[in-house]
């Protein structure tokens, strides 16, 4: 038996193109209709995760408006976001204000005035949550703009995919042109450009040792040191009766325990990342198609929201959902019952062998 529908945590008033999640337990949700004068939204929603009555929910703590520009890629270092947005990379930077500093602000004041501080956030009810409520409680979050830097120059100009280093040092971006663009990070100063794909490019994952990894529409997927290739893979290099457009490469992702997969067709699926192993899969989790996956982090606050599951995969859509998948902790023998197995059948086989021949022993 498969499992079960998976819930929905949020739904925005915008379609979901970019998914982030904070180790504090935030969320950060992003997308919109872009410029067309459609009526549709375009922002930044700041959920928080919370455990409710044994089970994970979402709540909007934030929403912050993009103006024009839908949010299609997206990275996180701290408190520091690199939006993708049209041609640009936009720099944010938001603060999480503590409880102390709530208290602070919403105490009357020494002449007895009335409250003048921030509300305190409410979690919303149902109907607000299920139609995506952008009211923003003033005071939880606050977000501002550092700098904006134009990062794809084609003709369709459209940055894809951004990635920050793990050092957060260096930020990478790819776009519609197909250049790899590498900047200080968060200053936003180039530090080298070169053309890695013909054509866009898709993803990529910044590794140790000023290593780089591409994927792009060209059916490449590159390994580059600095500006010089190392690897180039094709995927039907070992599958030669497969026509070598069958298929692309999509994404590159960084090593783990598990490997989160979004389809074309809304599906989702979560594999054990040295095996491929599926360890779960829910065909049409969105009934469209699957724009980001993200895993809950391994920090503190992480483990917490995670409960007793083993992990947890949040997934948007172009249907303005997020939704929740859960890997429930996995059967197996506990360590002493296996040592017990064995010393029994290492017993039971001695035992045959002296029946049959007397005197073994």
């Amino acid at each position: 038996m498969g499992p079960r529908r998976p819930p929905e945590l949020y739904r925005a008033p915008f379609p979901l193109y970019a998914l982030q999640i904070h180790p504090r337990g935030l969320a950060l949700a992003a997308g919109g209709g872009g410029a067309a004068r459609t009526g549709v939204r375009n922002g930044l929603h700041f959920l928080q995760l919370e455990q409710i009555g044994g089970q994970l929910s979402a709540s909007l703590l934030h929403s912050h408006d993009t103006e024009t520009r839908a949010t299609m890629s997206m990275a996180l270092a701290g408190d520091v976001i690199a939006a993708g947005q049209d041609a640009s990379c936009h720099i944010l930077r938001f603060r999480l204000q503590g409880p102390d500093e709530k208290s602070a602000s919403s105490a009357p004041s020494k002449a007895g005035g009335a409250e003048k501080g921030p509300r305190k956030r409410k979690a919303p009810s149902p109907s607000e949550k299920g139609e995506g409520d952008t009211r923003s409680e003033a005071g939880e979050v606050e977000v501002e703009t550092l700098c904006s830097v134009q990062t794809d120059f084609s003709p369709d100009a459209l940055q894809k995919a951004v990635r920050v280093s793990a050092d957060h040092s260096l930020l990478a971006t790819g776009g519609a042109d197909g250049f790899l663009r590498l900047w200080e990070f968060p200053s936003m100063k180039k530090v080298r450009e070169f053309k890695a794909h013909d054509g866009e490019i898709e993803d990529i994952a910044l590794g140790p040792e000023n290593k780089v990894v591409t994927a792009g529409r060209d059916f490449h997927c590159c390994v580059w040191q600095r500006d010089q290739l190392v690897v180039r893979l094709r995927w039907d290099e070992n599958m030669p009766g497969v026509p070598d457009k069958t298929y692309r490469y999509q994404a590159c992702s960084d090593s783990g325990t598990f490997l989160g997969l979004g389809t074309v067709t809304g599906s989702v699926a979560i594999h054990v990342s040295f095996s491929l192993q599926r360890l779960y899969y829910v065909k049409e989790a969105h009934g469209i198609v699957v724009t980001d996956v993200a895993f809950l982090p391994e920090s503190r606050r992480g483990r917490e929201l995670l409960a007793e599951n083993e992990a947890a995969l949040l997934s948007v859509a172009v249907d303005s959902r997020c939704k929740l998948h859960l890997l429930p902790p996995r059967r197996s023998f506990p360590v002493w019952l296996l040592l017990l197995l064995c010393a029994g059948l290492v017993v039971a086989t001695i035992l045959l062998l002296q029946l049959a021949f007397p005197g073994f022993l």
